[in-house]
């Protein structure tokens, strides 16, 4: 079973978040969520001169919790992925989630059909970064085969179990933290995998109390969008130069921004 084939990670009822109190995460911890990246290496390691400068003296726990889409589009997508697995920031634990973009991959691998519609959102500088080059013209299935092949073979054994690792979601406190939303009307610990890597319109547009504030990227908006239910802070990094973190501290939220 592939990873956004399963449902919430979460076992039992979620907790409610309280109408009398802001949302907050546990005071001993300092949280970053980090939107999509999308193969620009350069602003993630910028983007984490920043967090390791804004946590410098602060003694608690710290997390930073990735929400996907570290690959496609960008020209670096294999030194996004270097950066990930073999140059962690220091003192901080790491919560790596999966986007739709890193689920169309693993399916690559097990269906390489699926790479006509995936190069039609970014696929191919994924496959250029690891040396595998599709025909101008004509996506025959020979051809297919053979550029899985070859990814396969080229990929970094680390690369291929990191992606198979990737989490669907994350919660903490009052907030949970997923790549693209969840459904309304369905209880936190019951939501879809796909829902949770692809879902937009049905998620963006509801005004329903989801039982805790949904952290999220998936859908570029031009700078973080903070509504009652959720946070959106996928700003385009690959088109905008703003790769962007929320920063979160008891019921203090701010952002940090390339």
């Amino acid at each position: 079973m592939l990873p956004w084939m399963k449902r919430s990670e979460e076992p039992g009822k979620p907790e409610t978040s309280t109408e009398t109190l802001p949302p907050s995460v546990p005071h001993d911890m300092r949280v970053y969520a980090i939107g999509d990246i999308h193969g620009r290496a350069d602003m993630l390691d910028e983007l984490h001169r920043m967090i390791s400068d804004d946590a410098a003296g602060w003694d608690g726990d710290r997390i930073i919790v990735y929400l996907g889409d570290y690959i496609d589009r960008g020209m670096h997508n294999r030194e996004v992925l270097d950066t990930l697995i073999h140059a962690p920031l220091t003192g901080f634990r790491t919560i790596h989630l999966i986007g739709n973009h890193e689920a169309v991959l693993l399916q690559f691998l097990q269906d390489a059909e699926i790479a006509r519609d995936w190069i039609k959102f970014g696929g191919d500088t994924t496959l250029a970064s690891y040396g595998v080059r599709l025909p101008r013209s004509g996506l025959s299935i020979d051809a297919l085969l053979e550029a899985k092949a070859i990814l396969q073979r080229n990929m970094p054994p680390e690369h291929l179990a990191f992606l198979r690792s990737l989490r669907l979601n994350y919660w903490i406190g009052d907030y949970m933290f997923v790549h693209a939303g969840v459904r309304p009307g369905i209880a936190l610990d019951r939501q879809d995998g796909n829902d949770m890597i692809w879902i937009r319109k049905t998620f963006l547009e509801s005004r329903a109390d989801f039982g805790k504030v949904i952290v999220h990227g998936h859908t570029p908006v031009l700078q973080p969008e903070v509504h009652h239910n959720r946070i959106s802070i996928d700003t385009g990094a690959f088109f905008s130069g703003h790769l962007t973190a929320l920063v979160l501290q008891g019921a203090e939220r701010r952002f940090l921004s390339t």
